[in-house]
């Protein structure tokens, strides 16, 4: 907020500024023109005018340097907006001067000078622009040396608003031409130094590369034009002898910014340009070597072989530029399996019995000449639209399980290269493959047991032994796994003598994977709930902690409350998880608390706000709260019929009078009865809290 609002502020000082420099100039010029002492000193205008200056430089500063979301594309997009609509206000004026044509209107100093001063202030605007924008791109990756000599020509352009502010408006003989020129020398050396960093070109790709190229093209068409347009208006203006107005051709800083940011647009156009004819053989082999990493590391990534076998058809693909492909893998002596890619089994199928009818056997050499047989082979099929087959053995400990064979449309498509990385691609695939096999035949005796054991010391540690205590309420809490491991977390925290933090949740699955969402789930309670944050402010950091960590379909749902002891409120958030079931003491009522809000990790951006809501409700002496997993509700008896919620209410008015431990004691008692039987399908979990 306080960002934005020193920018609105910076945009209407600049806007200020420029009228201001606008009336005290036209005022000048008149009172110049006329041959009449001006009311206002002849310098007010040129100090007005890098007041300005300044004001859009701070402008641009906190819109560009400080927006982290803006790439390269998005700058150049900002820079080519905002001197289109600089152009296209400044070619408007020119249509309404054609069409008011040669008269004393268009050739009085006075109206020049309106044109200029606005043509003036688009073309300061736009150039700071490019600046800010230059400078993002200049520093990309930057350097303590790059640094430095950026810090040295920002801090020489100040110079220069300061020179200019000290009332040189015209280049006379002596020190102050000497001056101009050395400034001027300065700021251009400067300028080719500093047009030589262009890390950021680098990372374009060849679509990119080609919309930075028109995008520069338009910028340096605005620079010229905007350019031309300012001299001709002063040259226009220079033409009445006594007329003082505020010259830019005299402006170091507007000259110098002028010269930068056209050298780095001409720079930055020819180096993408050049750039241009190796772009796509970069992309090629670095498409090659991320494909053939992908491959090696499918083994880690894949959950079975036919994973593996889709990456190898669509990685080969599009390394040789093939237009199909397909992966025959053998799984008897008779049989086989075929995996295709932008070809159908059928087509797949025919060209095997074609090739196989010319008595091509096996797989074939990896010469380009065999590349020409088979493409006179593929000639003689009817119907096909394929004229080009390289074909590849996949090996797996020395046995060949299956062929892979890659498609053209055009005949003699592959050359020698594209069979070099496809045989590569084959043999890594192979090799992953049997890494594959191994690992499942290592893990498969070993993983159950493991998975216990982790998950049981995890899960242990997660839930707490001893719950926090209070003057204004008692707690119980009590948690039985349906496994050996289960997905259930409940957890207390005193943050200040007045307030108690409490949690439950309900990780999805089962096993290592849920005992360490628990654990994380456990990590982001403890950070979160110390620092008294509220519930619905808790549920949004923690959704956006845990879309990290949680894989796709996997989510938590949970329930957090803040007990204030000295207002007597619980407030409290919900995300998903099952309603509470509170009991009203006082009118010997029940109810269950619905409010809005779902599972974490189950909206992975920041619209997850828009799914949490904060409650709030105050609660008196015997109020009981009755916290619970869905493992509670949905436990079934032998006819498949669940607990439901209505015999969990008549439970809890069965005992409203007790403790929490009693309270606990009963329902779970109640439940073993329901169910009739030990093996429950579900963790059971509860917390009870009763008011005192």
């Amino acid at each position: 907020m306080r960002a934005k609002a020193i920018t609105r502020l910076l945009f209407t000082v600049g806007v200020i500024t420029w009228l201001a420099l606008l009336f005290t100039d036209i005022s000048v010029v008149f009172s110049t023109n006329a041959g009449i002492t001006p009311d206002i000193p002849v310098w007010v205008p040129n100090v007005i005018l890098n007041l300005f200056i300044l004001s859009l430089y701070y402008y641009y500063k906190f819109k560009i340097e400080r927006d982290e979301v803006l790439n390269f594309i998005d700058l150049l997009w900002r820079v080519f907006a905002t001197g289109l609509v600089a152009t296209v206000f400044s070619l408007a004026l020119k249509l309404v001067e054609h069409l008011l044509g040669s008269t004393k209107l268009t050739t009085h100093p006075v109206f020049i000078d309106l044109l200029y001063i606005i043509n003036l202030g688009l073309m300061v605007g736009f150039l700071i622009m490019a600046f800010s924008a230059w400078k993002r791109l200049i520093l990309y990756q930057k350097s303590k040396w790059l640094l430095r000599l950026w810090n040295v020509f920002e801090w020489g352009l100040l110079f220069a608003l300061l020179y200019n502010s000290l009332g040189f408006r015209t280049i006379q003989s002596g020190f102050g031409e000497t001056v101009h020129i050395v400034l001027l020398t300065f700021f251009v050396i400067l300028a080719l130094v500093l047009s030589g960093n262009m890390k950021w070109v680098a990372y374009l790709n060849f679509r990119q590369k080609w919309t930075s190229l028109l995008l520069l093209l338009l910028t340096i068409f605005y620079l010229l034009y905007g350019f031309f347009t300012l001299s001709s208006l002063a040259e226009s203006l220079e033409l009445f002898p006594t007329v003082v107005f505020t010259n830019h051709q005299y402006h170091i800083f507007i000259l110098s910014l002028i010269t930068f940011v056209s050298i780095y647009s001409i720079f930055s156009f020819l180096v993408i340009l050049f750039n241009l004819p190796t772009t796509s053989v970069f992309e090629q082999k670095l498409e090659e070597v991320v494909n053939f990493q992908r491959i090696s590391q499918s083994i880690q990534t894949e959950q079975s072989e036919d994973s593996v076998y889709n990456i190898l058809l669509e990685t080969s693909v599009s390394t040789v530029f093939a237009d199909a492909a397909w992966l025959e893998v053998k799984e008897s002596e008779r049989d086989a399996k075929i995996f295709t890619y932008k070809i159908t089994d059928k087509e797949a199928r025919d060209i095997i019995q074609h090739l196989s009818n010319q008595n091509v056997k096996g797989v074939l050499d990896q010469g380009s000449d065999k590349t020409k047989n088979l493409s006179k082979h593929l000639a003689a099929l009817k119907g096909s639209r394929f004229r080009s087959i390289l074909a590849f053995p996949i090996y797996v400990k020395g046995e060949n399980i299956g062929t892979l064979a890659l498609l053209k449309e055009l005949a003699d498509g592959f050359n020698k290269e594209m069979t070099k990385i496809v045989s590569t691609f084959a043999n890594q695939a192979g090799i992953s493959i049997e890494n594959f096999r191994l690992m499942e035949e290592a893990l498969q005796n070993e993983r159950y047991k493991e998975e216990l054991k982790i998950a049981k010391t995890v899960q242990k540690s997660l839930l707490p032994d001893v719950l926090e205590k209070d003057d204004d309420f008692d707690i119980a809490a009590f948690s039985e796994s349906a496994d050996e491991v289960g997905g259930d977390y409940y957890d207390t925290l005193r943050t200040n003598s007045n307030e108690v933090s409490l949690i439950i949740a309900d990780v999805s699955g089962k096993g290592t994977t849920a005992a360490f969402h628990m654990s994380q789930m456990k990590g982001i309670f403890h950070s979160l709930a110390q620092d008294c944050i509220e519930p619905d402010l808790f549920m949004k950091r923690a959704n956006q902690a845990l879309v990290y960590c949680l894989e796709r379909g996997s989510f938590i749902s949970a329930t957090f409350f803040v007990i204030n002891k000295e207002q007597k409120k619980v407030r409290y958030s919900r995300a998903g998880h099952c309603p509470v079931l509170y009991y009203h003491a006082a009118n010997d009522s029940i109810e269950y608390l619905k409010d809005k809000g779902i599972a974490l990790g189950m909206v992975r951006n920041k619209s997850y706000a828009n799914f949490i809501q904060a409650n709030e409700f105050e609660y008196k002496p015997g109020d009981i709260m009755v916290l619970y997993t869905d493992g509670i509700t949905e436990a079934k008896d032998k006819k498949g019929e669940e607990f439901g919620y209505d015999r969990l209410t008549q439970v809890l008015l069965e005992v409203k009078n007790e403790s929490p431990k009693d309270i606990q004691t009963h329902l779970i008692n109640r439940l073993y009865e329901f169910s009739e039987t030990e093996n429950i399908n579900d963790d059971y979990t509860t917390m009870i809290v009763k008011f005192k």
